[in-house]
């Protein structure tokens, strides 16, 4: 159709010449067609097909010439998405939306991109008596991952113990032989470039950001010993699944991620045959799933059975901020470890606080008592961040407030700008106690909003404050351990509040992982040296779960998507590891919206005895109960729907491993289905954890299996104990327990400004 490489440039100049002229700019579009089921269409070639939607006058390739000259097709999509992506100017565009056939067009959009201790923190062990061992490590199983690309000489990518690529492999390798780059191998059997990611560097898939190189050693890195980041964090590296294959699908270019480019992406995936695709993008603005593109496109993927792990995103800890919602996907949050790297900060009246950071040095200019500064006291928010500083706070310690945990470096190059000795960076009410190890260019230790409201409070009590920073290393064992992050997005999903949202959380603070480097972090784009980086976000959790989902697979190839779902989460954790239940970033407790069905316990889910599975039609009545209507869901699922026939049903009633009940006056009665995957003759007794003003009867209260694969229904019925709703709603669990499994459902009601 067109050279990945050219096309970009091509679209520069043709805008430039159209601008010239004074013609109209034509502008990228995603366009979204009826499914072909007329004789005359199927019969012709799908880019064809496609092209027969286009101004009959109009140029379709570069060569013919004309205003605003071009490749006008950008993308066929075939697997994923039944349409296109084109360059239109504003007239095609209105004209093509009332054309029969095209159901909608999309402008383009730009999206934002949302170990070696996490293997041990989730139980992942390499002896030989070892579920991980068992599994093969993931082995024979390709996880596709969407994001910037790999750094393929990078270790974590070597093949040694891997097995060739699956006989069913169609993927395609674009790396180009350019020196010390790398290639294609048995561990990573296949990478491109899509659009604008394609042109940024000479051999195109290659990671220009860091983080596809990042998200992907993470998910199925190799083994690696004696990784660490500037000696902190040492240990031996590998992803969840490191014998798993990895397919590369470059869609995003630092920090930009083209939608057109991202349905290439996964339709690419799909077509080449990956078993997990994993996708750290945040991608969903809370539309409808019918006019949200990836929905769309993942329903397809499980249709193949392929499972979908995406980011919850990072834009919490608002409500309703969470995104990549769609209930065929395993929607990932962002925890801690046990791990942290360790500072102290110690006040002049003794005072200690903990907190983190990478940047550990041996020459430390604030090791000694040094006089510290506070530029917000005057109140100017400017100064609180440390955007602007005196030219006073050279050779002292600067307490700065953060500005959101993209900037913490910025923020000490500020400080280290005006000589100061060193910085103390505390958290906004908001953030907690969620902290960060950065790779700060200065002595720095960054500390909790409770840490620093007390020393705020010292700085104001003396006329002479002082304070030092003394660095510890890697501490493990830390507790509370697991939290969610201040930054995790939260549910309720606002296209489907019926569902828990998030599903899941896994590690997702400070985690160390295969580096690129990258124009995102300058201050080390010329150390080659650093091999390994830490990063923080629920696209670090994701490709956790990815690569757990790998191993899944991989000791059980015939399960679901939704059957490998509802074990991850049916055994996940809703405690910590000192037994006492998960906090959130303000060490409370961590609601279900927030954390997900729990933490994810990956030596469980290999095995969780029940799963509620659900095929991809078992999805229709849920969709025809949202009230999309026939056309509406016909769009999300690619053929005709009769919704009047298939009975709509509530959010409530798909048969998810979680309940949400928007309980008013009147009890409101479920139906679940689970299958038996765990040994014949198991029995399984109902137990409810719920608070006293909620009633919860499961009936019956028992299920015998007689075999393996056998499924069994029950009901579950929630009711008001009292004469009057609780307004603050209510969470809990039902668990069905059997000697050797408990396999828990959390059960949510919402409260009642939720539900109305």
């Amino acid at each position: 159709m067109r050279s990945l490489v050219a096309v970009p440039v091509l679209l520069l100049l043709a805008q430039l010449l159209g601008a010239c002229h004074g013609q109209e700019q034509r502008k990228n579009y995603v366009v979204h067609l009826e499914p072909r089921d007329d004789e005359g269409s199927a019969a012709l070639p799908v880019e064809d097909w496609h092209r027969s939607f286009l101004p009959e006058a109009a140029p379709s390739s570069a060569g013919d010439g004309g205003a605003d000259a071009g490749p006008r097709i950008i993308y066929s999509y075939s697997h994923v998405l039944t349409g296109f992506a084109a360059r239109l100017s504003d007239a095609e565009a209105e004209a093509l939306r009332g054309r029969a056939g095209c159901i909608r067009l999309y402008p383009e959009v730009f999206l934002p991109l949302a170990t070696t201790h996490s293997p041990g923190f989730l139980g992942l062990q390499t002896g030989k008596d070892g579920f991980w061992s068992r599994s093969g490590f993931g082995r024979g199983v390709v996880i596709g991952l969407v994001d910037t690309g790999i750094l393929p000489s990078h270790p974590s990518f070597g093949d040694a113990g891997m097995p060739p690529p699956p006989k069913k492999w169609k993927g395609a390798c674009e790396f180009k032989a350019i020196a010390g780059a790398g290639g294609c191998n048995n561990k990573v059997i296949g990478a491109r470039a899509f659009g604008s990611a394609a042109v940024n560097d000479t051999a195109p898939p290659v990671d220009d950001a860091g983080h596809g190189t990042h998200t992907a050693s993470t998910a199925a890195g190799n083994f690696v010993e004696n990784a660490d980041v500037r000696g902190n964090a040492h240990g031996t590296a590998s992803g969840m699944a490191p014998h798993a294959h990895l397919a590369i699908y470059k869609v995003c270019s630092r920090s930009r991620c083209s939608i057109m480019d991202v349905i290439a992406g996964l339709d690419a995936a799909v077509k080449d045959g990956v078993d997990v695709i994993s996708m750290s993008i945040d991608v969903s603005d809370g539309a409808q799933f019918n006019y949200d593109l990836v929905a769309v496109a993942t329903y397809k993927a499980i249709e193949r059975g392929i499972f979908v792990s995406a980011a919850a995103g990072n834009a919490g800890p608002a409500a309703g901020s969470v995104s990549n919602c769609a209930p065929w996907m395993l929607t990932v949050a962002a925890g801690t470890t046990d791990r942290a790297i360790r500072t102290t900060v110690k006040l002049g009246n003794g005072q200690e606080f903990d907190g983190e950071s990478l940047f550990q040095p041996h020459n430390n200019s604030a090791g000694r008592p040094l006089p510290l500064v506070f530029p917000g006291a005057s109140g100017d928010p400017d100064a609180r961040g440390c955007s602007s500083l005196p030219d006073s706070v050279s050779g002292k310690v600067v307490l700065c407030e953060s500005r959101g945990f993209k900037e913490h470096v910025e923020q000490g190059q500020t400080v280290k700008a005006y000589s100061g000795a060193g910085m103390i960076l505390m958290n906004k009410p908001e953030e907690g106690y969620t902290t960060f190890a950065n790779a700060h260019v200065l002595p720095a230790s960054h500390v909790s909003n409770a840490a620093g409201s007390k020393i705020t409070a010292y700085f104001k009590s003396t006329p002479s404050p002082t304070a030092s920073i003394t660095f510890k290393g890697t501490v493990l064992g830390i507790s509370p351990a697991p939290t969610v992050a201040f930054f995790s997005s939260r549910g309720p999903s606002k296209a489907s509040p019926g569902i828990l949202k998030p599903d899941i959380s896994g590690p997702g603070m400070n985690i160390l992982a295969a580096w690129a480097p990258s124009e995102m972090h300058p201050e080390f784009i010329d150390d080659v040296s650093l091999a390994f980086f830490m990063e923080s976000g629920t696209s670090m959790s994701t490709p956790h779960l990815s690569g757990i989902a790998a191993v899944i697979k991989s000791l059980h190839p015939s399960w679901s998507p939704a059957a490998i779902k509802s074990a991850l989460m049916t055994s996940s954790d809703p405690a910590d590891h000192a037994g006492v239940p998960v906090k959130d970033e303000q060490y409370r407790r961590a609601s279900f919206f927030t954390m997900g069905a729990g933490y994810v316990n990956p030596s469980r889910a290999v095995d969780p005895g029940l799963v509620y599975d659900l095929s991809p039609n078992d999805y229709i009545p849920y969709l025809c109960g949202l009230g999309y209507g026939d056309d509406g869901v016909k769009e999300i699922v690619h053929r005709r729907v009769d919704c009047a026939k298939l009975k709509p049903i509530t959010e409530a009633e798909l048969n998810y491993p979680s309940l949400v009940v928007k309980l008013l006056s009147q009890p409101i009665t479920v139906r679940r289905t689970v299958k038996n995957v765990g040994k014949a003759g198991s029995v399984y007794t109902a137990v409810v954890d719920m608070p006293k003003e909620v009633s919860v009867t499961v009936r019956p209260p028992m299920l015998r299996f007689s075999k393996v694969n056998e499924r069994q229904s029950f009901t579950v019925t929630v009711r008001w104990a009292g004469k009057q709703p609780a307004v603050a709603g209510a969470e809990g669990n039902l668990k069905w327990v059997s000697p050797e499994h408990v396999v828990r459902s959390p059960i949510v009601v919402p409260p009642a400004k939720v539900v109305a």
